[in-house]
């Protein structure tokens, strides 16, 4: 069962949010950011980006276009380090019980707790993500990351590592083929983020029915596979939505830049994990 949390409404947008519950069905769930309607991709040359002044120094032009050009690597680069830190706090966890032994000595509250304290970092980190400095900002989503690290290390618990390799191996490939079309095609998809948000306010509450009043196998699959897509459909919205931002954003410090990266991080991060646990599920191999 899924819980979504739609954080405050900034300039940015908004990442998304999410918690995991513990009958071993983790989905995690977001709400998609809303561009302003008037927004038009705005086209960049070497020379340096658009809307700013023809009056600024070549100097300060080549510095903006740098720091564009380089933002969406930025964005994905600190996006792949926060995955891997997942990765590496779930490992330590389950090798160490440390989770299990966390939980039996908090019970309920320890189950909850690490999650509560997600929601807080993401929601600081969309309120706050121009105010802070670019270093404050990218230790609170690594530190967001690793709490994801320690909730999902109950993975290895439920699925064998076979299962856990192939499901990672299908969900990087998918994403990298989803970014890759949401970063090219010209098609503006920023327009379907209203009908992904209604996508995921009725998966998440067809999930918590069909979890009281039809559980079992075939629910999960359903769910999973239904799931899977709404979350490729997200994918391929930041992609195109990340490029959009780094657009209405070009005329900023470049240290504004580096900043809008990492909520943009956060965004394709939690794609990529919603996807890789809905494959998990589907693929089901369990130990």
């Amino acid at each position: 069962m899924a819980f979504g949390q739609e954080p405050r409404n900034t300039n940015l947008g908004n990442p998304q949010y999410n918690t995991a519950d513990y009958n071993n069905q983790m989905n995690y769930s977001q709400q998609p950011i809303q561009p302003q309607a008037s927004y038009q991709y705005t086209q960049y040359t070497q020379g340096g980006a658009a809307g700013v002044g023809a009056s600024m120094s070549a100097e300060r032009q080549q510095e903006y276009a740098k720091a564009y050009h380089s933002s969406v690597t930025r964005s994905y680069g600190e996006m792949t380090i926060g995955l891997l830190v997942t990765a590496a706090v779930a490992i330590v966890t389950q090798m160490t019980g440390l989770y299990i032994a966390f939980i039996a000595k908090t019970g309920i509250i320890g189950v909850f707790a690490p999650l509560v304290i997600e929601i807080v970092l993401a929601i600081a980190l969309g309120a706050r993500i121009t105010k802070m400095k670019t270093s404050t900002a990218r230790v609170m989503f690594y530190i967001y990351a690793a709490l994801m690290g320690f909730s999902l290390s109950v993975i290895f618990a439920v699925y064998d590592l076979g299962t856990i390799g192939i499901a990672l191996a299908l969900c990087a490939g998918f994403f990298f083929a989803l970014t890759m079309l949401g970063m090219t095609t010209k098609v503006d998809l920023l327009k379907a983020g209203p009908i992904l948000g209604v996508g995921l306010i009725v998966l998440i509450i067809a999930e918590v029915l069909l979890m009281i009043f039809a559980p079992g196998q075939t629910t999960l699959m359903l769910v999973s596979a239904i799931g899977l897509i709404l979350f490729a459909g997200f994918t391929v919205y930041d992609a195109q939505q990340t490029r959009a931002i780094f657009a209405q954003y070009s005329g900023q410090d470049p240290e504004m830049i580096k900043k809008i990266s990492i909520l943009c991080a956060l965004n394709l991060y939690l794609d990529f994990v919603n996807m890789f646990l809905y494959i998990l599920q589907l693929l089901g191999n369990r130990e």
